[in-house]
């Protein structure tokens, strides 16, 4: 059971389902008109919060920001439609007892809106029944309520980036010098400094002299080296949004003033 003293703070609490999957946000709290015990709650869901659906406090859990309800989300969504209109039938809440499998209770006077006071009077919005303030246990004076818009953030997944790496083939091209040998002749005339070299051999012979030639070729090889490090980071940006959304609030005027002119009458 969640401790009456909080149930102010329950009021605009998120409100989840006991699949953790979000409901809405908390527009009202019920109190049983016997017991002032927190019993019901009205979530707002749909689209854009337009819809209102009742869910049961019995064994929910608040932790401050949360409400936790004992039922998935699509059940309370999809609960009886019952205005909220700041008090619930009897039978209006055998029936959400009925839906959600709870035993219903022993009859009694109607449960009220967190707003409320043992005579059923609310101050919630504009359909709210009006009550005579000039009676015996009454004071002098209405009180003036008006709706407050809270407005916060939540973090939700945006979208998601993921590296990948893969391999891509291109072709390099680059310039190589390479050298090789070519066969030269040289002549050269008889002279008294080769004249000996020249008769060595004889004055009419054959014979053959050869000559190796060399020449560089290109070669290539390969080798894998890291060259960079790449990682995924994020980081905040802020930037600022608008929100609209409709806030009522109460204005308390004389209606029709009856003013006796001769008190002597």
């Amino acid at each position: 059971m969640i401790d009456t003293n909080r149930i102010n703070d329950l009021i605009g609490a998120d409100a989840y389902g006991s699949d953790d999957e979000k409901i809405g946000s908390v527009e009202q709290v019920y109190l049983d008109d016997q017991t002032q015990e927190p019993t019901w709650v009205t979530i707002k869901t749909g689209l854009f919060g337009t819809s209102e659906s009742f869910a049961p406090l019995k064994d929910a859990s608040f932790d401050g920001n949360r409400v936790r309800v004992a039922y998935p989300k699509d059940m309370v969504k999809d609960a009886p439609r019952i205005s909220s209109d700041g008090s619930i039938t009897r039978e209006e809440e055998a029936s959400l007892y009925q839906y959600y499998g709870n035993e219903t209770p022993a009859p009694s006077a109607p449960l009220y809106d967190q707003d409320a006071d043992i005579t059923g009077r609310t101050g919630r919005d504009d359909a709210s029944h009006g009550y005579d303030t000039s009676g015996p246990n009454t004071d002098d004076a209405m009180t003036r309520s008006e709706e407050q818009l809270h407005v916060g953030t939540e973090k939700i997944e945006t979208g998601r980036a993921r590296l990948r790496k893969y391999i891509v083939t291109e072709q390099v091209t680059q310039t190589v010098p390479v050298s090789h040998e070519e066969i030269t002749v040289t002549r050269e005339p008889i002279t008294d400094a080769n004249i000996g070299d020249a008769l060595a051999g004889g004055e009419l012979t054959e014979e053959e002299h050869e000559v190796v030639l060399t020449g560089e070729r290109v070669v290539t090889s390969k080798e894998t080296v890291p060259v960079e490090r790449v990682s995924l980071g994020t980081e905040t940006v802020t930037e600022q949004q608008q929100v609209t959304a409709d806030v009522s609030h109460e204005e308390i005027e004389v209606v029709d003033p009856q003013v006796d002119t001769d008190p002597s009458r």
